[in-house]
């Protein structure tokens, strides 16, 4: 099984871009390998071979590895601080803000970005880039269609102003959704552009190695302003900040150091 997953790695990054080696090993094997087992394969070698005559399986293998879980106002609390704390204070120094959020999913995190923005200043003014290397999640975020539990955190005054209610789900309005620019990045391997006043990275880095880990937080420093802000989800705290050149400023939250 090692050296047929070893393949499987060296296959697929052939044919995706995607570096299955800079996910942790135990927790992505036992998923594909899940995955493989209910689709009737018996080896890493027959999966990569039914990738390769179908796309739809080649959809599910993204879905597999991207694991979009995600919802409006995610531990609201660190929203509450972003908008009481961190915004204020990035709008002082700059009322055109460049936004970033990276491994978007299914687009609430954007979105809820947007929805905090648009009590500051006008819909017409904020530009966030939102990207994510599985296109089928893309497609959905492009939708701005969503169930209600995605939007049990949502305070009721912008779901009120913002969503339309549909049989059992909800339509972003379109206001909210021109604020957002979607696109399809690989963050293991693409450019990341910048430079960004604040990046949004949650809930993705937990899949990956430490060496990975260590390459993304460099790229991320380098893609932020000085002062700029990193927001990362509640379980990737950086514990060596000044490594990559920046410090905590609350629980999450990262700012860019000056050189």
């Amino acid at each position: 099984m090692g050296q047929d997953y070893e393949l499987f790695i060296t296959n697929m990054k052939k044919k995706t871009g995607i570096d299955l080696s800079l996910y942790k090993e135990a927790q992505m094997k036992r998923r594909l390998t899940s995955l493989f087992k209910k689709k009737g394969f018996r080896s890493f070698a027959d999966f990569y071979h039914g990738i390769c005559r179908d796309d739809k399986l080649l959809d599910e293998f993204l879905d597999k590895i991207t694991i979009n879980v995600s919802e409006f106002f995610r531990n609201r609390k660190r929203w509450e601080i972003l908008e009481k704390k961190i915004l204020p204070g990035l709008l002082k120094e700059n009322r055109n803000l460049r936004i970033w959020s990276a491994a978007c999913a299914t687009g609430e995190e954007p979105y809820t970005m947007a929805l905090i923005l648009s009590k500051f200043i006008p819909l017409s003014r904020i530009r966030i880039f939102a990207t994510d290397i599985d296109e089928k999640a893309i497609a959905t975020a492009r939708l701005g269609i969503y169930p209600e539990r995605s939007l049990e955190e949502v305070p009721d005054e912008l779901k009120k102003r913002y969503f339309v209610r549909e049989g059992n789900l909800y339509k972003l309005s379109e206001d909210i959704k021109s604020t957002v620019i979607f696109k399809k990045h690989n963050l293991l391997a693409d450019p990341y552009g910048g430079p960004y006043d604040l990046i949004i990275c949650r809930n993705v880095l937990i899949y990956f190695t430490d060496e990975a880990k260590e390459m993304i937080y460099k790229k991320i420093s380098n893609a932020l302003t000085i002062g700029g802000i990193l927001f990362v989800g509640s379980t990737e705290q950086i514990f060596n900040a000044s490594r990559y050149g920046l410090a905590g400023v609350d629980t999450f939250f990262y700012q860019k150091l000056p050189v």
